[in-house]
C-alpha cells in the first residue's frame, strides 16, 4: 500500500493546509518518509460534516450488513501483511512479535464485535405491552431500545499503535455500536494509522456505506484534537493517554453548549500485593514474573505494575533480594519516543530522590539513547501514605517495592491510592482471611482485582473491564476493552403507542432482526418474542 502523507477525510485523501511532520524512528530518532500534512481547524469540518451525514443510515444498518462491514475491516489490515508490522516497527521500536500479537488483537475484537452485532442484545430492547384494562389506570404500550449517540471523536494512544488506535478498541466499539468516527491519529506513528486506515476506507466503499461513516485526520492535539472535541457534530469522545491531556479534553467537552461524554483511559500504577504465603514457594520465580509485568514493552503499558507491597521481615527481605537480582540482569528497551524517555527519565529521577526512597535494583542502558536503565524503587509503607510523590505514575520500566507490617497498612495504603485499572493479589489458601479483609477497600480504587497473576495482557472478552475510578479512567463506569465497551456509545429512547408501521425494526411485534428481547419485565430468546408481544 502507498502512504500519502495525508488525512483521508470521508474517503478521500486531503492534503493539510498546516504545517507537515514525520514519524520517527525511536531508535536513531530518524525521521521517516513521507512527511505528513496537518489539516486545519476549516478542513476538519469536513470530516465531522461527513460524520454527521453518514449518521441515520449507519445507526440504521441491519445487523448482517454491519456485522459483515466490521468483518471486512478486520481482513483488509490482515491483507496488509509484513508491511503493516514493518512500519509500527520503524515508528515505535516494538519487536515485531508483539507487534503481530497485538495485530491479531485488532482484528479479534473487531471480529468479536461483529458477533455481538449480529446477537444484537447490546440493543436493550424492552417491551411493556399495553395493558388496557388495567385499573386504576391502564398502560399504554412502551417499548425501548438503545441507539448510537452520534458521531464519535476517537484519539490514538502513544503504546499500542494497533489495539489502541486506528481500528482499534475504541473505533471499533463506536462503530459496532452504529456511529461515524472521526480518528485522530496519533503523530508518533503516522504511516501506521494511515495503513489502517485505508483499510476502513476500503471496507466503508466495498460495503456501499455513506464514505462519512470513517474519516483519519492529522494535526497538532492542541488545536485540532481540541477543536475536534468542541465541534458540535461530535457526541463522543474516546481517549487513551496521559492524564493532562484527557483532563484537558474533558474540559473542553463540559464547556461545549452541548456537553459530551469523554470516555478516557489516563494513568494506574497497578498496585501487586504480596502476602506472606506467596513468599513459601519460589521467591525467586515471583521475582522475576514481577520484573518481567515491569519491564515488558519498556514498562509503556497502563496495566505495568508500578508498585509493589512486599511484607517486612525475613520473607519480604528475600523477594525484595531476589528482585534486585532480577532488574540488574535486565536491559533497557528502546521507548516509544525521544519525549517519552525523557519523561521516563524526569520521573525516576524525581522518586529516586524522594526521602525514604532507595533503590532495590537496577538494569543497564540499553543499545540506543531512548532506552533507559530499567530500575525498581523501594520505601515503607508510612513513607508511602505520607508522600504523595510517591504516588506519581512513572510511564516506562520503573517500579516501587514498599514493604509493611500488617494488613491494617495495607488498608490505609490503599485507601491513599488514587483510582486504579487495577490490583493483584499474589497469595496461597492461609491468606484468604487476610486477603478478604483487603477487597472491600480495593473495590473502591480499580476496576479489575486479580489472583496470583499479572496485570499485563488484557483479555479481550464479555467479562473483561478495563477501567476504574478517576484519574485511571474519567468515567467509572465504563470500560475500554471487552464487548461492554459498546455501552459507551448508546443512549436509551422509549416509544410509546407507536404504530407497528413507524416502530424500527428491533421493536416491532415481528422481530425480524430476531433479537433477544426483555418482555414485561422477563428475558425472552428470539423465537419466544414474537409470541409474547401477541398474546
Amino acid at each position: 500500500m502507498t502512504l500519502t502523507g495525508h488525512s483521508l477525510i470521508a474517503g478521500q485523501p486531503v492534503v493539510g493546509s498546516g504545517r507537515t511532520a514525520f514519524g520517527f524512528n525511536p531508535a536513531t530518532n530518524e525521521s521517516l518518509e513521507p512527511a505528513y500534512t496537518l489539516i486545519t481547524e476549516d478542513q476538519l469540518t469536513t470530516a465531522t460534516s461527513a460524520a454527521a451525514a453518514a449518521y441515520p443510515s449507519f445507526s440504521a444498518l441491519d445487523p448482517e450488513t454491519h456485522a459483515g462491514f466490521l468483518e471486512a475491516i478486520a481482513g483488509n489490515i490482515e491483507a496488509i501483511g509484513d508491511e503493516l508490522i514493518i512500519r509500527a516497527g520503524q515508528e515505535t521500536g516494538l519487536p515485531a512479535a508483539r507487534l503481530q500479537g497485538e495485530r491479531a488483537r485488532t482484528t479479534g475484537q473487531l471480529r468479536l464485535f461483529a458477533n455481538v452485532v449480529r446477537q444484537g442484545d447490546f440493543r436493550g430492547v424492552r417491551i411493556d405491552p399495553a395493558l388496557p384494562e388495567r385499573t386504576p389506570l391502564p398502560r399504554a404500550d412502551i417499548r425501548q431500545r438503545q441507539i448510537p449517540l452520534g458521531p464519535v471523536a476517537v484519539f490514538g494512544a502513544s503504546n499500542f499503535p494497533l489495539a489502541f488506535s486506528t481500528a482499534g478498541g475504541d473505533t471499533a466499539s463506536a462503530l459496532a455500536a452504529g456511529c461515524p468516527v472521526v480518528f485522530k491519529a496519533h503523530n508518533a506513528h503516522p504511516g501506521t494509522s494511515e495503513l489502517v486506515g485505508q483499510a476502513i476506507v476500503q471496507a466503508v466503499k466495498d460495503a456501499g456505506l455513506h464514505p462519512g461513516v470513517f474519516s483519519l485526520i492529522y494535526g497538532p492535539g492542541a488545536s485540532i484534537g481540541q477543536a475536534l472535541v468542541a465541534d458540535p457534530a461530535i457526541k463522543a469522545v474516546g481517549f487513551t493517554g496521559s492524564q493532562n491531556a484527557g483532563i484537558a479534553l474533558m474540559r473542553t467537552a463540559a464547556a461545549r453548549p452541548e456537553p459530551i461524554p469523554v470516555y478516557a483511559e489516563m494513568s494506574s500504577l497497578n498496585p501487586v500485593f504480596v502476602f506472606d504465603g506467596a513468599l513459601k514457594g519460589d521467591v525467586d520465580a515471583l521475582a522475576q514474573q514481577y520484573v518481567t509485568a515491569v519491564t515488558g514493552s519498556s514498562g509503556q503499558l497502563c496495566t505495568s505494575p508500578g508498585l509493589l507491597f512486599a511484607p517486612e521481615g525475613e520473607l519480604g527481605d528475600k523477594l525484595a533480594a531476589a528482585v534486585g537480582r532480577a532488574v540488574s540482569a535486565c536491559a533497557g528497551q528502546t521507548m516509544l519516543t525521544e519525549g517519552i524517555a525523557g519523561s521516563w527519565n524526569a520521573g525516576a529521577e524525581a522518586l529516586g530522590s524522594a526521602d525514604g526512597v532507595t533503590v532495590v535494583g537496577q538494569g543497564t542502558q540499553g543499545p540506543t539513547k531512548n532506552a533507559p536503565a530499567p530500575t525498581i524503587f523501594g520505601t515503607g509503607v508510612k513513607e508511602f501514605v505520607a508522600n504523595h510523590v510517591l504516588h506519581q505514575e512513572i510511564f516506562g520500566a520503573a517500579s516501587l517495592v514498599i514493604r509493611y507490617g500488617s494488613v491494617q497498612d495495607l488498608i490505609a495504603a490503599t485507601n491513599r491510592l488514587e483510582g486504579q485499572l487495577t490490583a493483584s493479589l499474589q497469595l496461597t489458601e492461609e491468606d484468604f482471611p487476610t486477603a478478604a479483609q483487603l477487597l472491600p477497600a480495593l473495590e473502591q480504587k480499580v476496576g479489575r482485582i486479580i489472583v496470583n497473576g499479572w496485570p499485563t495482557g488484557v483479555e479481550v472478552g464479555h467479562a473483561m473491564v478495563h477501567g476504574g475510578p478517576f484519574p485511571a479512567t474519567s468515567d467509572t463506569r465504563t470500560t475500554s476493552v471487552g464487548t461492554l465497551a459498546i455501552n459507551r456509545f448508546l443512549r436509551p429512547v422509549a416509544y410509546q403507542n407507536l404504530p407497528q408501521e413507524l416502530l424500527p425494526a428491533a421493536l416491532r411485534d415481528t422481530n425480524p432482526w430476531q433479537l433477544n428481547r426483555r418482555i414485561d419485565g422477563t428475558v425472552e430468546a428470539a423465537a419466544d418474542a414474537k409470541d409474547k408481544v401477541n398474546a
